[in-house]
């Protein structure tokens, strides 16, 4: 019951870390630079995401631009690009697959149908946790370096958005479903090997002991 409850905890942070990769994956605020000027009516917050690029004024208008062409993106987005959309579509086949796998639902077949399910989602869900790691610490790390770089001027600089954190943190969520998802099903299969099932042999003793008592009888 305890493990059924902590795979249906799993599955609950593996939903709400599913939301948050899509959602960064489609955010246009993976960074924000926000340029006051001399009068803070004339403010513009400019953010650039995977997609597309969005400038925000203070007056309240709003406009965005696609980013069509792939090879003029430098090598870092193209990269977040393609792990980000690998991330999403794993975690979506390990919800698939871990629904028909929990221990709490009456799909999946036998025991041992369910456990290696389970284990596949679980396994879904650490490589998407993998995808997002690697692009938002990526990301960041290319913000907080040409932040830092003195001869970029300050015009150009800019800082982590709100889309990189919820990367970050949904990469997070889903490398800590898959952990327990696997651990789940990797303890009930230790248990197997650890305590193998014994084996009785009533009937060998039964024949020796019928044995023993014809050779008596010949005495």
């Amino acid at each position: 019951m305890a493990s059924a409850s902590l795979q249906f905890f799993a599955f609950v942070l593996a939903l709400f870390a599913v939301f948050g990769d899509i959602t960064a994956t489609l955010l246009p605020n993976w960074k924000v630079n926000a340029d006051v000027g001399s009068n803070i009516i004339t403010a513009i917050t400019q953010m650039q995401g995977l997609w597309m690029d969005c400038t925000w004024y203070s007056t309240g208008m709003f406009s965005c631009s696609l980013k069509y062409s792939v090879l003029s993106l430098p090598v870092y987005i193209q990269a977040a690009r393609t792990t980000m959309v690998l991330s999403c579509i794993l975690s979506a086949f390990g919800i698939c697959i871990t629904t028909v796998g929990m221990k709490c639902t009456k799909l999946g077949g036998d025991t041992d149908s369910k456990s290696h399910a389970c284990f596949a989602g679980g396994v879904c869900f650490i490589l998407a946790g993998i995808f997002g790691l690697v692009p938002t610490s990526w990301y960041m790390r290319e913000i907080i370096s040409n932040f830092l770089d003195q001869t970029i001027p300050e015009s150009s600089k800019h800082e982590p958005g709100g889309a990189v954190y919820t990367g970050f943190i949904s990469a997070g969520f889903l490398l800590i479903a898959g952990v327990i998802f696997c651990t789940s099903c990797f303890k009930k299969q230790q248990g197997a090997w650890i305590y193998p099932p014994k084996q009785h042999h009533f009937p060998t003793t039964e024949q020796e002991s019928n044995a023993g008592y014809n050779l008596k009888d010949y005495v």
